[in-house]
C-alpha cells in the first residue's frame, strides 16, 4: 500500500467450423474481453482490478506469456514485487521475451529471499541485456548481492516485536511518536476501495503509546480535519511542539494519480487543525512524499522523483526561514541517492538521518539505512528482511518503531517495535595471506591481486575478496559459523582452509567496549602441480592383512576427494604400498586390493571413475627398510597419489 505515497488474436479462415471450435472461439472471445478490461484498468493504475481481469483471461488466453507478464507488472507497480515472482517465471516459461521481464524476475526473486536464484538471474541478464538503464541496474544489483553475507552476518543490537494488537489485515506504516501518542498511516478506515491495490484509502491515525508492544492497539482515533474522503493522507511529521504538521496527500483518482502526490501543511489552532495547504516546494509533475523535520524544525527532508534527480526517488532537503518560507529543495547527492529509489526519510533525536532504499546493498526491495559519516549503512537483520522495511522512527533512549511487509505479518504492511540491546556486540573477522610455493623452492611467495572466496560449510559462495599487494585479504564472519577459504591459480593445486567462529565468542565480562572485534588469522598456500610426483596421504592406514577402509582412513580420503573436486582438470594415480611381511606375490595382490578399495571409496563420493587409477606396488617401495616395530610397518603400509594428467 505504501507504494502510492512513496512510490488481439489471429483469426484463421476456416471452411467448416465444428461446435467444438465454436466453443473455443466463444471462450477466446471471453478471454479477449477480460484482457481488454484488464488493459483499461491497468492504464488507469487500478492494478488490483486489472489483476482480477487478467487472471480471468489467463486460462483461455492464447498468449499466456503476455498475460502472466501483465499480472506480474500489476503486482510490481502496486508495490507487491514478491507476489509478482511466479507470474514473471510463467511468462518466461511461455517464451515471452520482453526484456524487462528478465530483470524484474530477478528482483522479485530477491524480494522473496531467494538470493542465489536472484543472483543467477541478474547475472544472466547483465550479460545479455540490451537496455542501457536496466542493464546498469542489474550490474549494480549483482554487486549489491555480493555483499549480502556481510549484511546477514552483521551483529545486531536490536530485538524486534510486532505491534500485534494494533496491526490489522489492512496496512499500517510510517510511525511517528508525538508526546504520548503513536501516529501512523493506515488503510483500515471505512470508505471506498482504492483500485491500485484493493485496500482502502490511506488516513492518519493515532493511539496511546504504552510501554508494552503487546498492549498497543487500544483506542485508535482518526485525524479529523486532515483525513479527506477518497484521498490518501499519510506520512505525517511534526514540528513547533506538535502544532505544525506536514504530510503527504494524493491520488484523487485521476489517470496519473500515482504522480499526483504532494506535501501539505496544517497548523493546530484552538485544538483544531487548519485546512491543509499545499507546500510551494511541491512539484506538480512529480511524486513528493515522506517528509521529516530535523529536531530543531529548521530543515525538512522529503523524497521526490522530480526531474534532475539521480534515480527514481531521491532524498531532498529544504530549510525554513524565520518567515516560514522554504528554500529551494536541494538533492542530497550521490553519497545518499542512487539510480534506484530512496524514500521514507526520518531523523533521529541526535540529527542522524535514516532512509529506506532499494538501490543500496540490502536484503529485500526496501531496506533501512542509517547515515554514518555521510554514507548510508545497512542496519542489518532483524530490522531488515527480504521484504520491504521502511518508515523508521527513532525514539529517545533505546526504543523505536518501523514498518515492514515481511513474511509472517498481519496485513499488507505492519508496524514493529524495536529495542536496542544493552549487550556488548562482537564482530568477527578473518585476516589471511595467500602464498604460492613452486616445486623445489625454499620459500613461498605472496600472491597479490588474486581472488579468495569465502564459502559456507555447504560450499555456497558467500563473498569474494581480492588480495592486496602483499597477498592479504579480510572477510567479516558471523558468530558460531564454519567456513572455508578457497583460492585458485592455474598450474597450482587449489588452496583451501577451514575457518570457524564456533566456540570463539568471548563472555560479556571479557569485552571491554560496546563494539568489539575478534580477528582470526588464516594462511592459504597454492602448491605447484608437478606431474608424476608422488604425494603421501598421511594417516591412510590399513589393518594387518586387510584392504578395508578404516574410519580414520575415510576421513583422510575425504581430503583427497576435496582436492579432486577443487581441481577438476587433474587425473591421478592412487597407489598403495604394503610392509615387507608376507611373500612378494601376496603383498602385490594385497596392495592392489587396498588401492582399488580406496579408489572405490573416492568414486562413491562423486568423483568420475575416469579421473583416477588404482595401482598396487606391494613391498617394492618401502620407506622404512628392515622395519621391526608395528609403527614402522604402518608407515610402509601407506597410500600415495600423483597427478598423471592435467586438462587445461
Amino acid at each position: 500500500m505504501h507504494s502510492t505515497l512513496r512510490l488481439q488474436y489471429p483469426v484463421r479462415q476456416l471452411k467448416t467450423l465444428s461446435a467444438f471450435l465454436l466453443l473455443l472461439l466463444f471462450l477466446s472471445g471471453c478471454a479477449g474481453q477480460y484482457l481488454s478490461k484488464g488493459d483499461k484498468r491497468f492504464g488507469e493504475e487500478q492494478y488490483e482490478r486489472a489483476i482480477e481481469f487478467y487472471k480471468q483471461a489467463l486460462p483461455k488466453a492464447g498468449n499466456a506469456g503476455l498475460v502472466n507478464y501483465k499480472i506480474a507488472e500489476a503486482y510490481r507497480l502496486s508495490n507487491r514485487l514478491a507476489e509478482a515472482s511466479p507470474f514473471y517465471k510463467a511468462a518466461l516459461d511461455a517464451n515471452f521475451r520482453k526484456e524487462d521481464t528478465y530483470y524484474y524476475y530477478g528482483m522479485a526473486l530477491k524480494a522473496n529471499g531467494q538470493y542465489e536464484e536472484a543472483l543467477r538471474q541478474l547475472k544472466d541478464y547483465a550479460r545479455i541485456g540490451t537496455s542501457t538503464r536496466l542493464k546498469a541496474l542489474a550490474v549494480r544489483e549483482v554487486e549489491n548481492l555480493s555483499t549480502l553475507s556481510t549484511i546477514l552476518q552483521k551483529s545486531s543490537p536490536y530485538s524486534v516485536q510486532s505491534l500485534e494488537a494494533l496491526n490489522t489485515e489492512a496496512s499500517e506504516f510510517a510511525p511517528y511518536v508525538l508526546e504520548n501518542e503513536l501516529v501512523f498511516s493506515s488503510t483500515r478506515g471505512p470508505g471506498k476501495e482504492y483500485m491500485g491495490n484493493g485496500e482502502g484509502f490511506l488516513n492518519l491515525y493515532a493511539t496511546t503509546l504504552t510501554d508494552s508492544a503487546a498492549e498497543m492497539g487500544g483506542a485508535v482515533r482518526a485525524y479529523e480535519g486532515i483525513n479527506k474522503e477518497n484521498i490518501h493522507d499519510a506520512l505525517a511529521t511534526f514540528t513547533n511542539e506538535g502544532r505544525t504538521m506536514i504530510f503527504a496527500r494524493g491520488n484523487e483518482g485521476t489517470k496519473k494519480g500515482r504522480q499526483n502526490v504532494d506535501l501539505f501543511l496544517s497548523n493546530l489552532r484552538s485544538g483544531t487543525w487548519t485546512e491543509p495547504q499545499k507546500l510551494s516546494i511541491s512539484d506538480r509533475d512529480a511524486w513528493d512524499s515522506s517528509p521529516a523535520f530535523s529536531p530543531d524544525g529548521k530543515t525538512l527532508y522529503f523524497s521526490s522523483n522530480r526531474k534532475g534527480g539521480l534515480g527514481g526517488n531521491d532524498i531532498y532537503k529544504t530549510t525554513l526561514d524565520d518567515n516560514g518560507r522554504f528554500s529551494r529543495p536541494e538533492n542530497l547527492g550521490p553519497d545518499i541517492n542512487t539510480p534506484g529509489n530512496e524514500s521514507f526519510v526520518s531523523v533521529g533525536p541526535d540529527g542522524t538521518l535514516y532512509i529506506a532504499s532499494d538501490g543500496l546493498p540490502g536484503l529485500g526491495n526496501l531496506d533501512l539505512f542509517q547515515v554514518e559519516d555521510g554514507k548510508p549503512v545497512n542496519m542489518g537483520p532483524p530490522i531488515n528482511s527480504p521484504g520491504d522495511d521502511f518508515g523508521i522512527y527513532i525514539g529517545k533512549g533505546n526504543m523505536g518503531f518501523f514498518s515492514s511487509n515481511r513474511s509472517g505479518g498481519k496485513g499488507g504492511d505492519d508496524l514493529y517495535r524495536f529495542v536496542k540491546s544493552a549487550r556488548k556486540q562482537v564482530n568477527f573477522f578473518v585476516d589471511g595471506t595467500l602464498y604460492q610455493l613452486r616445486d623445489g623452492a625454499r620459500q613461498r611467495a605472496t600472491v597479490p591481486n588474486s581472488a579468495v572466496v569465502l564459502q559456507s560449510e555447504r560450499g555456497e559462495v558467500l563473498r569474494t575478496a581480492t588480495t592486496n599487494a602483499n597477498g592479504q585479504f579480510t572477510f567479516a564472519l558471523d558468530s558460531a559459523t564454519a567456513y572455508a577459504l578457497v583460492a585458485e591459480k592455474s598450474g597450482f593445486f587449489t588452496a583451501r582452509q577451514q575457518i570457524t567462529t564456533v566456540g570463539k565468542m568471548p563472555t560479556q565480562e571479557e569485552l571491554t567496549a560496546e563494539q568489539n572485534e575478534v580477528r582470526l588469522t588464516a594462511t592459504l598456500v597454492l602448491n605447484e602441480i608437478v606431474k608424476e610426483k608422488a604425494i603421501v596421504l598421511d594417516n591412510i592406514f590399513y589393518d594387518f592383512d586387510k584392504a578395508d577402509i578404516r574410519p580414520d582412513a575415510a576421513l583422510e580420503l575425504d581430503k583427497l576427494v576435496q582436492v579432486l573436486k577443487d581441481n577438476p582438470g587433474i587425473s591421478i594415480e592412487l597407489s598403495s604400498h604394503t610392509d615387507a611381511r608376507g611373500t612378494d606375490a601376496y603383498n602385490q595382490d594385497l596392495s592392489q586390493r587396498r588401492a582399488e578399495s580406496a579408489v572405490e571409496y573416492i568414486i562413491s563420493q562423486g568423483i568420475d571413475r575416469d579421473r583416477i587409477t588404482a595401482r598396487g606396488y606391494g613391498e617394492s617401495r618401502l620407506v622404512v627398510k628392515n622395519a621391526t616395530t608395528d609403527e614402522a610397518h604402518q608407515r610402509n603400509r601407506r597410500t600415495e597419489f600423483k597427478v598423471v594428467r592435467i586438462q587445461e
